[in-house]
């Protein structure tokens, strides 16, 4: 349950995941140029797809995040990117909520930039690319532990009461992390053997 809904959260943690979302978008917005919004635009439709499909897990259920991969190919740009996934999501399907827009999109987006910023150029420098694939889905796991641990964070910010909720969301996201990891390394990995230079985020590309 990456995606938090309405009513969940205090207001503290709303306007403060409001606060780091708007820096993280400006930061994003700033780092991309004309010519990387077409790649922008595909892994948010991707991203946008991907996660509307929900499997359940015990008493709660998962979907995708690709967060990890898109940060690997976005950079900072990760940020706009779900957030304009995010919010059509909200709009469209009820999925999520709108006053949690801010939240989610901080505890999704923030891991995958954080793994595109630290891993990304270790990935960029490998001449072989069964490691880069390997780097990639170790990074993508790791964003997706995060953002469980984000998720739990912010509903045991708001009350005591989710604490228990909390540690099942946690129990969860392992076996997400898992087909992430998976998802990242196939597609890194193809992806250094014939285009290299597509693994270069968008904020290289504008510099």
């Amino acid at each position: 349950m990456a995606h938090i809904p309405d009513g969940i959260l205090s207001l503290p943690v709303l306007i403060g995941g409001g606060a780091l979302a708007a820096v993280g978008v400006g930061l994003g917005l700033r780092a991309i140029d004309d010519r990387a919004i077409p790649r922008v635009a595909l892994l948010a439709a991707v991203f946008f797809a991907a996660s509307l499909v929900s499997i359940p897990v015990g008493p709660s259920s998962v979907h995708l995040l690709l967060s990890g991969l898109m940060g690997l190919l976005l950079g900072m740009g990760v940020f706009p990117a779900v957030l304009v996934a995010l919010a059509l999501q909200a709009v469209l399907f009820g999925f999520g909520g709108l006053t949690t827009l801010g939240v989610n999109t901080v505890n999704i987006a923030l891991p995958g930039a954080m793994a595109g910023l630290v891993l990304g150029p270790v990935i960029r420098r490998q001449v072989r690319p069964v490691v880069a694939g390997a780097l990639a889905g170790i990074g993508s796991a790791l964003a997706v532990l995060a953002t469980g641990g984000a998720v739990a964070l912010s509903l045991w910010l708001s009350s005591s009461d989710y604490v228990p909720v909390a540690r099942v969301l946690l129990a969860t996201y392992l076996p997400l992390a898992l087909a992430e990891a998976a998802v990242a390394a196939v597609v890194v990995g193809f992806l250094a053997r014939v285009e290299p230079g597509a693994l270069r985020p968008v904020a290289a590309a504008g510099a």
